[in-house]
Order: structure tokens, then sequence, then C-alpha cells
């Protein structure tokens, strides 16, 4: 992956956007503005999860991925399979956004400390 500085600002613009929306709907469906605030993922946080998912889907994986967390959030005897094993692909993705991107890493640190890995 290969990202220029024009194209983080691009990513930045995009995130920016899409929170304000969400920020906007939620504020609309009567939710509290600062529990929404501070509860949304920040802009870097958007402009990493838009990373990860361009890797996975250059990788072909992300259909797998997203099935993965799907079984997970459904319960049933196999889902903390599932969710461990989504959790390590996404680790190992946020650690080469880190890694590649150093202006990202706060942002990568906050999503994987969601995570469980060991």
């Amino acid at each position: 992956m290969i990202l220029t500085t024009e194209r983080l600002i691009r990513l930045r613009a995009d995130a920016r956007l899409e929170r304000n929306t969400l920020l906007e709907h939620r504020g609309r469906m009567g939710e509290d503005p600062a529990s929404s605030i501070s509860e949304m993922p920040s802009v870097d946080e958007f402009v990493v999860q838009a990373l990860r998912d361009e890797m996975l889907e250059e990788r072909g994986r992300l259909a797998e991925f997203g099935l993965a967390r799907l079984a997970a959030h459904r319960g049933g005897p196999e889902a903390d399979l599932h969710r461990r094993d989504a959790d390590r692909v996404e680790f190992e993705l946020l650690r080469e956004i880190a890694a590649q991107v150093p202006e990202l890493t706060r942002a990568v640190w906050s999503l994987a400390s969601r995570l469980d890995v060991e």
C-alpha cells in the first residue's frame, strides 16, 4: 500500500464528512451530542478502517473477514473462535498500516486496543 500525502488528505476529508454525517444523524434521532461524539471514532480511525478494508479487498479476504465478524456477533458455539480469528487478522493489518503511515499510529493503536489478541 502506497499512501501519498494527497491521498491521505482526501481520505481524511471523506472520513470527516462521514463522521459529521453520522453525528448529525444521531442528533436527529435524539441522541445526546456529547455521548455521540465520545462514542464516535476519530477522523483518523475512520481512515484506518478504510485502509484496513482496502487491504482486505486487495488480498481477496474482505468477504471472509466480514463473515467472521458477522458470525462472531451472532453468537453460537464458535462465536469466540470467529471473533479471535478476525481480531488477529485485523491486528496484523493495523500493524502494517502503522508501519507504513506513522501519522496514523495513534489511531491504529486506539483501534487495536479494542481487539482481543494475545
